[in-house]
Formats: C-alpha cells, sequence, structure tokens
C-alpha cells in the first residue's frame, strides 16, 4: 500500500475515533439531562399533588381528578396515592395507559427513603412519602417522556449523519492534504528514477525550506556528490591503473620481438633479459600496490591489534635504509608518557608499517639530499609522527591531490614511481581513526605529520 494510503487511512481512523467519541459523549450526556429534566417534571407533579392531599384531605380527590382528566403536561400519566401499609387512596391512569401497579416491597422502600425514582415498564415514576399529624401517605406519578425522548432520537440522528459526513469529508481532505504533503516526495522519486551510474551530475531540486523532505533532498544531493566523486575516482584509477600496467607488458612485448627477428649473441640475450626482469619487477611492484590499495578498502578483513609505534619506527627507519646507500633516516623520540599505553595503538602492524615506509621513502626519494627526519611525540593521548624532507616545494593546489592513486607532481616526473604510496598510506592511516596533514614551504620544507589515537582513548 502506498503511503498516501496509509496516511489517509490512519488519519481517518484517528478523526473517526475523535468523532465517535465526542459523539458518544454527547449522546450520553444527552440522555442523562432528558432523564433529570424528566424527572423534575415528575417531582413537580408529585410534590403538588402531596401538598394538595396534605392541605384537603381525602376532598382533594375531586379536584385532582378534574385536572388529571382535563389534561396535563404528562403523556401517558398514571397518578396514585396509597397508605403505609399499601391502601389505594386514590388513582387515575389515563386512558391507553398501563394501569399503575405498586408492590409492597416499593413502597416500604420509599417508606424507609422518603423519595424514590424508579420504571414502571417504558414509563419514569416517582414515589414519595408524606407524615403529617392526621396521616401518613405515599404520592406515586408515573409519565412518558414523549417529548424529551423524541428530542434525543433527534439529536441521535443528527449526530449519526453528523458522524457519517465527517468520517467522509475527513477521508476526503486527508486525501488532498497527503497529497499535497507527498508531492515533493514525487518528485523526488521521478527525479531519482532518472539517475543513473552513467550521469550522476543531475541534482534533486531541493527548494529553500527547512523542512524534513528538503533535508531529504539536500542529503542525497550529498551522496550523489560523494557518488559521483567515487565514480570518477574509481574511473582514473583503472584507466591509470591499466595504463601502468599496459607500459610494462608492451615494452616486454616488443623486446621480446624484436629480439626473434634474427639470431643474437649471448651477450644480447642476457642484455635483453635484464631489461624484461626489470619491467617484470616494475609490474610486479605496481601489482603489490593495487592489492594493497584493494586491501584498505575492506576494513572487516583487516585484523587488529596493539601495535608499539617506537618498535615500528624503528624498523622503518632501519629498512629504508636498506633501499639504498644514499638514503639517510634520522629518528628522534619526543619525551615519552608516563602511561605506556599512550604511545600504543590499536590497528594492523603490517598496514601501518607500509603507510608509514611510503613516506619515509618517498621523503628520502624526493629530497635533494635523499635524507627523512623523523620525529615522534605524543600529546593528549594522541600519537603524533611527524616526517620531514627538504624536497621541491608542493604547491598549494597540489596538496590534496598528491593522495589520489597514479598522481604524480611536477617536481617527480624524472623519479621512478606509480603514484600509489601516498594514496595507500592515507587509506591505511583513516583506517586507524588517524589523517595526515601536509605543509611545504622553502623555509622549512615538506612535512607529512600523522596523527593517531592511542589505545587509552579506546578503554
Amino acid at each position: 500500500m502506498k503511503i498516501r494510503y496509509k496516511i489517509m487511512l490512519l488519519f481517518t481512523l484517528l478523526v473517526t475515533a475523535i468523532i465517535s467519541v465526542l459523539t458518544l459523549s454527547v449522546s450520553y450526556f444527552a440522555k442523562l439531562e432528558r432523564v433529570q429534566v424528566f424527572n423534575k417534571r415528575l417531582k413537580a407533579r408529585a410534590s403538588y399533588n402531596t401538598q394538595l392531599y396534605a392541605l384537603m384531605g381525602d376532598s382533594a380527590f375531586s379536584f385532582l381528578r378534574r385536572m388529571d382528566t382535563t389534561g396535563g403536561l404528562l403523556p401517558a400519566r398514571s397518578m396514585g396515592i396509597y397508605t403505609d401499609d399499601g391502601k389505594t387512596l386514590y388513582q387515575y391512569d389515563v386512558p391507553g395507559a398501563p394501569l399503575l401497579r405498586v408492590d409492597n416491597d416499593l413502597l416500604r422502600e420509599v417508606i424507609g427513603k422518603g423519595e424514590k425514582f424508579f420504571t414502571l415498564g417504558d414509563r419514569d415514576a416517582i414515589a414519595i412519602h408524606r407524615e403529617t399529624r392526621n396521616r401518613d401517605f405515599i404520592v406515586v406519578v408515573a409519565g412518558h417522556d414523549d417529548d424529551g425522548l423524541e428530542r434525543v432520537g433527534t439529536l441521535n440522528k443528527i449526530l449519526l449523519f453528523s458522524l457519517v459526513l465527517g468520517v467522509c469529508l475527513t477521508a476526503l481532505v486527508s486525501y488532498l492534504f497527503t497529497g499535497q504533503l507527498l508531492r515533493p516526495l514525487s518528485q523526488i522519486i521521478r527525479e531519482v528514477q532518472d539517475i543513473s551510474s552513467y550521469d550522476l551530475s543531475h541534482r534533486i531540486r531541493a527548494g529553500t525550506g527547512q523542512d524534513e523532505l528538503s533535508q531529504l533532498a539536500n542529503t542525497f544531493n550529498d551522496l550523489l556528490g560523494r557518488l559521483q566523486e567515487s565514480f570518477a575516482i574509481q574511473r582514473r584509477f583503472i584507466s591509470n591503473a591499466s595504463h601502468e600496467l599496459s607500459t610494462p607488458l608492451t615494452s616486454v612485448s616488443s623486446q621480446v620481438e624484436v629480439i626473434l627477428q634474427k639470431e643474437r649473441n649471448a651477450d644480447e640475450y642476457k642484455q635483453v633479459l635484464y631489461s624484461i626482469r626489470e619491467d617484470v619487477q616494475q609490474m610486479r611492484q605496481l601489482t603489490k600496490s593495487l592489492l594493497e590499495i584493494a586491501k584498505t578498502g575492506s576494513q572487516g578483513g583487516i585484523e587488529l591489534n596493539e601495535v608499539r609505534v617506537d618498535e615500528l619506527l624503528l624498523k622503518v627507519t632501519a629498512d629504508v635504509k636498506k633501499l639504498s646507500s644514499d638514503y639517510r633516516v634520522e629518528l628522534n623520540f619526543g619525551e615519552f608518557p608516563e602511561d605506556e599505553k599512550d604511545f600504543v595503538v590499536f590497528g594492523n602492524n603490517e598496514l601501518l608499517y607500509i603507510a608509514i615506509k611510503n613516506i619515509v621513502e618517498n621523503g628520502c626519494k624526493y629530497s635533494t639530499d635523499k635524507r627523512s627526519v623523523v620525529d615522534l611525540s605524543f600529546t593528549d593521548h594522541k600519537v603524533f609522527v611527524q616526517v620531514v624532507n627538504q624536497g621541491d616545494v608542493i604547491a598549494a593546489e597540489e596538496i590534496q591531490q598528491i593522495f589520489q592513486p597514479f598522481y604524480r607532481g611536477a617536481g617527480t616526473a624524472n623519479t621512478r614511481g606509480f603514484g600509489l604510496g601516498l594514496a595507500l598510506a592515507q587509506r591505511i592511516i583513516a583506517l586507524h581513526k588517524g589523517f595526515i596533514r601536509v605543509r611545504s614551504d622553502m623555509d622549512t620544507g615538506t612535512s607529512f605529520t600523522i596523527e593517531m589515537p592511542s589505545i587509552t582513548i579506546f578503554n
């Protein structure tokens, strides 16, 4: 069922319940009011008969009969006066009305209470006990409230008609209201249906309002923006990866074709094999980097343990020095915190090693003095690793791009590489709830600062 009909049904049921409660309440209190008004009429007539008989005695009967016969305001009325032992002193029943029958139990109850309202069939009645110096007697008056019942019946019909009409109007209004309310949502659905993975540039019209639908449209537009950027990065990554992989393969294929065109001596074959080996190693290193980037894209498959950053940096600096005799790495430790866990991070030792090693190696590779300075410090339960080199200054507009896969700055064109090291490092650090800041100027050189939370934050 569509949400429009669900809202309409829920709203209609809710309003119907409210109107029904109000209708039943009005009908109930109208019935109570009818009974109270008619009881007052009965009591007024009974009190009049009581006072008349108390004053005039038996001589009041002829006057009462003339008054009862000539008419009255009580339809189907019956009048009776009885002694305490149940003897009938006076009785009148309007023609067509049921005869007034009062049992002794009722009379005894009236004597005890002094007054009692009761029913005789479909008629209401009252009995009043009166004590005088000359006699004790009971006056009974019964009647049928035709006018009151007719008014209540008419009111009930009006209420029922109003209830049905109110429910119908509520259903109609709620249908129109939900259509107007959900119109922006229907527009969003139509616009979303026009969006595909081939064209993510389209944006939903969010309007200028601040309601939930506008927030939904803005949120969806933000999602589209992130998806568009992700797809663009993916396409660039695939294009660059294909290009980087095809280059050594083309080189290998060309060299093999050339060497097979005619007979060569052993030195020529050896030279070609050395060249092919170099291309294969380059392709192997590229494939390894691509697999490492793919690995960092799945957080669920990473094993996390306690990692001591100081021990990790000692291993990184030693391994980077082994890569080339020209590389120099200077490692400086700041003041260690009192709590040993403040220089322990929760992460994957192998991935953190790759991330930091890539940054340190890049510092040595692209700096003029082939030197990287690594500083380790601790502040507010956070671990800071700063890597400084004296390479070419990175332009401000390039700082964010250097973390894109396969991006290589203008100053790195003459140095072998794939442009994957920093992209891989950023992903790994992000997996460890950290981030990398870059600053580059002529005075201090280029510095990469890695910030990660220590394990004490998670305790």
